[in-house]
């Protein structure tokens, strides 16, 4: 798997490891600086918008983030290049963030402590996969059977849901929504970027 790493899913990858391992050497204050905190708390900084994706809560967290992301990533930068995968990564993970924030500051619903990981960067992966690959077979490992990749997104976020825990659902979900609305904007334009 990883000899079909792309540029891209490589370094964010790389990039995601070194930061976690950071975080078990300094726990407290590297945690505290990159995740997004509550857009109410005196410790909110616009930069964490970027910063919280590349933080991550423990092992299974970060496993499981970038196992996805090696899994679909490659295939989306393949197709979309380096650049646009790029771009597209960074949109969905910023996105999640946005509406997290944007949900908490206009409704009181949202992130009550910190936000860290790059699951809303990763759901907004799998929905651009489910949407230009819609038809694909995916094996799951739990339980093993083929799913296509149209259905593979909800039927993620809905056992999030049901697991329930300490997880950013609304991060999820901007992630798929930034996600759905950036593809369709390249679609009206004929492929084209902004």
């Amino acid at each position: 798997m990883f000899n079909r790493l792309t540029p891209v899913v490589r370094n964010l990858i790389f990039i995601n490891v070194i930061v976690f391992i950071g975080q078990q050497i300094a726990p407290l204050h590297l945690t505290e600086l990159l995740s997004l905190w509550n857009v109410r708390s005196e410790y909110f900084k616009p930069y964490q918008l970027f910063t919280y994706m590349f933080a991550h809560g423990g092992f299974g967290h970060i496993f499981f983030n970038m196992l996805s992301l090696a899994f679909m990533g490659p295939i989306l930068e393949h197709y979309w290049g380096t650049q646009r995968f790029l771009l597209f990564y960074m949109v969905t993970g910023i996105g999640a963030g946005v509406l997290s924030v944007a949900l908490d500051l206009f409704f009181g619903i949202g992130t009550f402590g910190i936000m860290m990981g790059a699951s809303g960067a990763v759901y907004g992966i799998l929905m651009g996969f489910g949407m230009i690959f819609p038809n694909m077979e995916i094996q799951l490992l739990i339980p093993p059977i083929p799913i296509k990749a149209k259905y593979l997104v909800f039927v993620l976020f809905g056992i999030s849901l049901l697991l329930g825990g300490n997880v950013a659902h609304f991060a999820h979900l901007g992630g798929i929504i930034f996600a759905f609305i950036l593809i369709k904007l390249w679609r009206s334009r004929g492929g084209g970027y902004f």
